[in-house]
């Protein structure tokens, strides 16, 4: 039967092998790389939308703590309090502009009582690595504008600590505001802040993410090629297979012999003709003829 190579063990390892790669593709991979397109347009759009907009009160933007998601990270919020200098945290082993840097979070009281993290800005290591000496926080109460962003997540869910290495300040890995929270016992809310330039406490400022689309959308699309190139090969190889001589027949048509093979087939029919001669001398061998193959 033509089908019968269908159901061989190397070949239903291929089909297996191939339409998992081909779902694999089209289910994991491609939504993915969508999904971090969908990503990137939206934060464009925020950022975007940001530069114009005029900063708007915390309880407008993200009422009632709300935690900030994709559609309020970047905007621009206003709001009144005093710095709690004492529950400071240093976020280490960043890299802002290609270089190395620490990040200065202090959380900041407002006058409704409330308390939010604020990313002050920018400290670059000192010549042994460590933090620097750097402008502390106002004291008193101050009027700052800076951006909602989202917390960050350590995938080892490390806590922040104080160390002989840290001279006694509290460090962290990540800006996350529930590190902090944990860490200093204050009860911050959800997500963190980055002030604005120019800003009462501020630091070198964080530079802005750019406005590029990046490379997603065509990763994604690629990911769909892939996995139809693979099914189309499939389909390929198993209607070549289908057909007289394929591969995986068990019954295989007979070469067809190479001058060579002809030639040293002919020598041995000349030798074996010699050695079987009469010795009449009558023999075509004899004569200096050799026997003609036909």
């Amino acid at each position: 039967m033509r089908f019968k190579f269908l159901f061989r063990p190397s070949w239903l390892a291929l089909t297996l092998v191939v339409f998992a790669f081909a779902a694999i593709c089209y289910t994991l991979l491609a939504p993915w790389q969508f999904s971090r397109d969908n990503e990137r347009e939206t934060q464009n759009a925020a950022l975007s939308a940001s530069f114009t907009a005029e900063p708007r009160s915390l309880e407008a933007v993200l009422p009632g703590g709300a935690v900030p998601t994709e559609a309020t990270q970047w905007d621009r919020v206003t709001f009144t309090g005093t710095y709690l200098g004492d529950a400071e945290v240093i976020a280490r082993l960043r890299t802002v502009l290609g270089e190395p840097a620490f990040e200065v979070l202090t959380p900041l009281r407002t006058t409704d009582g409330q308390i939010v993290l604020v990313d002050r800005g920018v400290v670059r290591p000192d010549d042994r690595t460590r933090v620097p000496a750097y402008a502390p926080p106002p004291a008193g109460e101050v009027t700052v504008v800076a951006r909602v962003r989202m917390d960050e997540t350590d995938p080892k869910a490390r806590d922040a600590f104080a160390d002989e290495s840290t001279d006694g300040r509290l460090h962290s890995y990540t800006v996350d505001s529930r590190v902090v929270a944990r860490a200093t016992g204050l009860p911050i809310r959800p997500g963190y802040f980055q002030l604005d330039v120019e800003q009462p406490g501020g630091l070198e400022p964080l530079p802005l993410p750019k406005l590029e689309a990046g490379p997603f959308f065509s990763y994604a699309l690629q990911w769909i090629a892939f996995g139809t190139m693979a099914v189309l090969g499939w389909l390929y190889f198993t209607v070549r297979e289908l057909k007289p001589g394929g591969a995986l027949a068990s019954e295989r048509p007979e070469r067809r012999k190479s001058v060579a093979q002809m030639l040293a087939e002919d020598e041995e029919d000349y030798a074996r003709t010699a050695e079987t001669s009469p010795p009449d001398g009558r023999s075509e061998v004899s004569e200096g003829k050799r026997p003609l193959r036909t």
